[in-house]
C-alpha cells in the first residue's frame, strides 16, 4: 500500500496562507469610518477637490497600512493624539471655535500636544535618534542602534501629530485662515524632516527582512534630518516664524495639497540618497592615508552639513557674516565631518557592503525622480491656475528643471550605461548641494513668483 500523498495535497500543505491578519481588516474599517464622520462633520465646508482628495485617500492610506504595517499603528496612535488635542482645546471656545489660549493654560497642551509643543519634541527626538545612531556605530552596540531607530519613530510620531494639531489650529483662528501645513519654510521643513526620517525607517525595515541590516548607515542619514532641525529651530525661535499666517492669495489652492508634499518626498529622498552617497565614499576612503586625496570628502562633509550662511543677525537689522547660532552650528558641523574622516575606517568596518549602498542610493533616486516628476507637472497646472501659464521661467521653476534634469541623467547613466561607483557617489552627493540651492537658495538670493518664505 502506498503511503505517498497526493501532489495536490502536498501543494495544499506547503502554500502560504493568503489570508490577510485580522489588523488589517481592522485599520481598513477603522480608515473608512474616521473618513465618513470628516464627510458627515466638515462635507459641507469642503470644495469638490477637497472631497476628492478625502475619498482618494482612503483606498491610499489602506494601502499603504497594508504594505508597510507600522504605518498602522503610526496612524492609529497620530490620529487619537490629535483628537485628544482638538478635545481639550474645544474644552474652552471663542468666537471661531477651540480657544487656542487653551495651549498655554492646558498641561498636555502646553508641554506635549499642541503643535508648537509636539514640533519641538519632535526636533529633540530627532537629534536624540542621530546621537544614538552615531553610539551604535562607533561602539558596535545593536541596542544603541536599535533606541536610536525606535526614537526616530517617537519622533516621526511627535512630527505628525504636530502637522495634524497645526491644520487643526489654523481653523480655529478663522474660517478663512485654515489650510494644510505645508505653505511656508517653517511648515515644509517640519514636513521634510519627518518624510526622510520615515523612509529611512521603512528601508531600515523592509532590508532587515532581508537580512541585510542597514542600521550602521542611520547615523549618516540622520545626520541630514538634524541639519534641517537645526535650521528649523532657528527659522522658528530666531525669526519667529513658527505663527500661523493667512495664505496668500496665489497658495489658495487646492494644488498645493498634491503638489508640495509630492515634492518634498522627492527633497526627502534625495537627501537620503546623498548621505548614502556620502557614506560610500567614506567607506572607499577608509585607507587612504593621502590628505590631499580626503580634503574634497571632508570640504563637501562640511558643505552638507552646513546649513545656508545667514547674513542678517535679525530681520531687518544689520547685515553681519554669521550671526552666532550660526557661528556654532558651522563649528559642530566641522567637527562631525572632522570626526567621520578621522574615524573613517573604524565606521568603514561598519557600513554595509557597497552593493547594498549602491542599492539604496539608487533606489531613493529612483522613487525620488518619481515624486519629484509628479510634483513638476502638478506645480506647471497650479502655475496655470495662478498666473494664467504653465511654465514662467521663474527662479524656483527654473531651478526646480535643473534638479529634474540632473537626476534623469544620473538614472539614465545607471540604466543604460550601468553607471556605479564612485562617480556615482560624487553625482549623488553634489545633486543635494543643486536640490538644496533649489529649495533654499531660491529664497535667499533670488526673488520671484515663488518668494513665500523669504530668509
Amino acid at each position: 500500500m502506498s503511503t505517498s500523498t497526493s501532489p495536490t495535497a502536498n501543494a495544499s500543505i506547503a502554500l502560504p496562507s493568503r489570508r490577510r491578519p485580522l489588523t488589517d481588516w481592522l485599520f481598513a474599517m477603522l480608515v473608512v469610518a474616521v473618513a465618513g464622520w470628516g464627510w458627515h462633520t466638515w462635507g459641507a465646508f469642503m470644495d469638490v477637490y477637497e472631497k476628492a482628495i478625502l475619498v482618494g485617500m482612503v483606498p491610499a492610506l489602506i494601502a499603504l497600512g497594508w504594505f508597510w504595517r507600522p504605518v498602522q499603528a503610526l496612524t492609529v496612535a497620530s490620529g487619537a493624539a490629535t483628537l485628544l488635542a482638538a478635545t481639550l482645546y474645544l474644552r474652552v471656545t471663542d468666537d471661531h471655535g477651540a480657544d487656542l489660549a487653551a495651549g498655554e493654560n492646558v498641561f498636555l497642551l502646553k508641554y506635549f500636544l499642541s503643535s508648537q509643543s509636539a514640533i519641538l519634541w519632535m526636533s529633540v527626538l530627532f537629534f536624540m535618534s542621530t546621537v544614538f545612531y552615531w553610539i551604535g556605530l562607533v561602539s558596535k552596540g545593536a541596542t544603541a542602534t536599535r533606541l536610536g531607530s525606535r526614537i526616530a519613530w517617537a519622533g516621526v510620531f511627535m512630527a505628525v501629530t504636530g502637522t495634524l494639531v497645526r491644520w487643526f489650529e489654523s481653523h480655529q483662528i478663522a474660517p478663512d485662515i485654515g489650510h494644510i501645513p505645508v505653505s511656508n519654510l517653517y511648515e515644509v521643513f517640519v514636513l521634510f524632516s519627518w518624510l526622510t526620517t520615515a523612509y529611512w525607517l521603512y528601508y531600515e525595515d523592509r532590508f532587515a527582512k532581508m537580512g541585510q541590516a542597514l542600521g550602521s548607515l542611520g547615523a549618516f542619514v540622520m545626520l541630514v534630518v538634524s541639519a534641517a532641525v537645526g535650521f528649523l529651530l532657528w527659522y522658528a525661535l530666531v525669526r519667529g516664524a513658527s505663527e500661523i499666517q493667512p495664505l496668500v492669495p496665489a497658495l489658495q489652492s487646492w494644488w498645493m495639497k498634491l503638489h508640495v508634499p509630492a515634492n518634498f518626498i522627492g527633497y526627502g529622498t534625495f537627501s537620503l540618497a546623498a548621505m548614502v552617497a556620502f557614506a560610500y565614499l567614506v567607506k572607499m576612503h577608509a585607507g587612504e592615508t593621502r590628505w590631499w586625496k580626503l580634503a574634497p570628502l571632508w570640504l563637501i562633509g562640511v558643505a552638507l552639513c552646513f546649513e545656508p550662511v545667514v547674513f542678517r543677525s535679525k530681520p531687518g537689522g544689520a547685515q553681519g557674516f554669521l550671526s552666532a547660532y550660526w557661528a556654532v552650528y558651522f563649528g559642530i558641523a566641522a567637527l562631525i565631518v572632522a570626526g567621520i574622516v578621522a574615524a573613517r575606517q573604524r565606521i568603514a568596518a561598519q557600513m554595509p557592503s557597497f552593493e547594498v549602498l549602491d542599492d539604496v542610493m539608487y533606489k531613493s533616486i529612483a522613487v525620488g525622480f518619481a515624486f519629484f516628476t509628479i510634483a513638476t507637472i502638478l506645480g506647471a497646472f497650479w502655475a496655470a491656475e495662478a498666473w494664467g501659464g504653465y511654465w514662467s521661467w521663474d527662479p524656483k521653476e527654473t531651478w526646480a528643471l535643473i534638479v529634474w534634469l540632473n537626476y534623469a541623467a544620473w538614472l539614465h547613466m545607471r540604466l543604460m550605461k550601468g553607471l556605479r561607483g564612485a562617480f556615482s557617489a560624487w553625482w549623488a552627493l553634489v545633486g543635494l548641494l543643486v536640490t538644496s540651492f533649489a529649495f533654499l537658495g531660491v529664497n535667499m538670493f533670488l526673488s520671484g513668483l515663488h518668494s513665500y518664505g523669504e530668509l
